[in-house]
Formats: C-alpha cells, structure tokens, sequence
C-alpha cells in the first residue's frame, strides 16, 4: 500500500498505522514474557515510523511480506478475535437484546431509521436518514439531553469502559502496586 505524500501527512500516518496494526496484531497473552512483547511493539513502533518518514521503505516492506507470509494463520486468527470481541461489545453496549438486527455484525436498528453501516457489497443496510438525530438504543431517555439515564455508578462504569479501563487492568495494577513495595 503506498500512500501519496502530497496529501495529509496525517491521514499518511493514520493510514500506515492501520495497515501496520492489522499485520502485527499480537497481544501480550500471545508472549511468554512482557519483556518479549515489549520488544515485538518497539520493532512494530520502529517500523511504522520509518514507514511514515520514508526511511528503508524497500527493506520494510520486504519484512512485512515475509511475516505476513510466515505468520497468516495468526493473523486471521487475531483479527477473528478481535472482530468476535468487537460484536460482544457491541451486544453489551446495546443493552435490549429484543431491539437487535439479527444481521451477523449484531447492530441493531431501531424504528427510527437509524444509521446503518455499509455492507461489504458497497450497499447500505438501510437509507441514511435524513433531517433525523440519532435515536440511542435501549433504556430510558432523558427528554432534555437525548442521552439514556442511569444512575451515577452506571455513568461513571461507562466513562471508565471508554477511557479503556477494566476491572482486570485493576486488579493488575493493584497487584503490581503492593508488591512492589515489599522489601526483602
């Protein structure tokens, strides 16, 4: 893939940085330390950066074939995962299962026309709306801000989960915390 360098340097950057992240996908549970695959995403990060400034780009190039080639399986694999986790995200986030499309990317559409994303043929599920907002699925609304109410701990659980954050990012850091300060 080879992006123009008249336009956007950072559409260039977020293009190759997409590229880069679907080819090298590998998590740190698919390491047997945390020292190797900090190792894997500084050669990754290397990588993408000299693509971006143009450095080697022959060499680089030649690297990514070769481990596309070595490592396919794996990379389907990853991006099943991932797509899997993706549509279990989705399901979550929906809330009222009964309001969901029944279509294999668990979207769901409400009655009101809601935007439907595009289908891999170039079609849409369903016409755009037009003069319409957004309509959000599933529990109760609140008139004034059109944005569905919850009490203040579901609001706060909500932030966190989109700010990244997990209870076993939590329990992680809590562990890692307390030993750290033990002294022998």
């Amino acid at each position: 893939m080879v992006v123009a360098s008249g336009g956007n340097p950072f559409a260039k950057e977020m293009a190759i940085r997409k590229r880069i992240s679907n080819i090298f996908n590998k998590r740190e549970e698919d390491f047997p330390s945390l020292r190797e695959y900090n190792d894997y995403l500084e050669e990754v990060e290397d990588m993408t950066f000299n693509l971006i400034e143009g450095i080697d780009v022959a060499a680089i190039e030649a690297k990514i074939a070769k481990y596309q080639e070595e490592n396919a399986e794996q990379i389907i694999n990853a991006r099943a995962r991932k797509a899997e986790e993706l549509a279990a995200a989705m399901k979550a986030s929906m809330g009222n299962p009964a309001q969901t499309d029944s279509s294999d990317m668990g979207i769901g559409l409400s009655s009101q026309g809601q935007y439907a994303p595009a289908l891999p043929g170039g079609g849409l599920a369903q016409p755009r709306p037009t003069g319409m907002q957004p309509v959000p699925l599933g529990g109760s609304h609140d008139p004034s801000h059109g944005y569905p109410v919850g009490d203040e701990e579901t609001m706060k659980l909500r932030a966190a989960r989109a700010g990244g954050w997990t209870i076993e990012l939590s329990k992680k850091r809590a562990l890692e915390e307390a030993f750290s300060s033990i002294c022998v």
